[in-house]
């Protein structure tokens, strides 16, 4: 039988990370042309090199323009494809050529033919019919 002596002792102390109330430490990896300009930079403004590299994110981050995320950003990129594309055929399609006839060939070149409409991974497929 193994034997530990301090286990379940209260005399034992088990490291304990205190709130200190500080910020995480972050570790930024890099080039030494960079580091130096930051050095330089937090000199000329009187900060340690963490206080610089924090101010310079904090500057970068204000003018940098605003990301916008969809809630559904695929959807949303394959509608702004297709129009890009419906856009580019209408180009290219004869103008004296009759408006339903230009439809019918935009339609079938953005949903292909309906021929492969069951190999289209994108559309939904029709539920199975239950032979009687």
């Amino acid at each position: 039988m193994i034997q530990v002596s301090d286990f379940g002792s209260k005399d034992s102390t088990s490291p304990v990370r205190r709130r200190t109330g500080i910020d995480p430490i972050s570790a930024v990896k890099m080039p030494e042309r960079l580091t130096a300009a930051v050095d330089a930079w937090a000199e000329a403004h009187q900060l340690t090199r963490s206080d610089a590299i924090c101010k310079l994110i904090e500057l970068g981050l204000k003018i940098a323009p605003p990301v916008h995320s969809s809630a559904h950003p695929i959807a949303s990129d394959a509608t702004r494809i297709e129009e890009i594309a419906v856009h580019e055929i209408e180009t290219l399609l004869d103008p004296a050529l009759p408006v339903d006839e230009r439809d019918r060939r935009i339609r079938r070149l953005t949903e292909g033919p309906p021929e492969f409409s069951h190999e289209r991974i994108d559309l939904p497929k029709d539920p199975p019919k239950h032979r009687t």
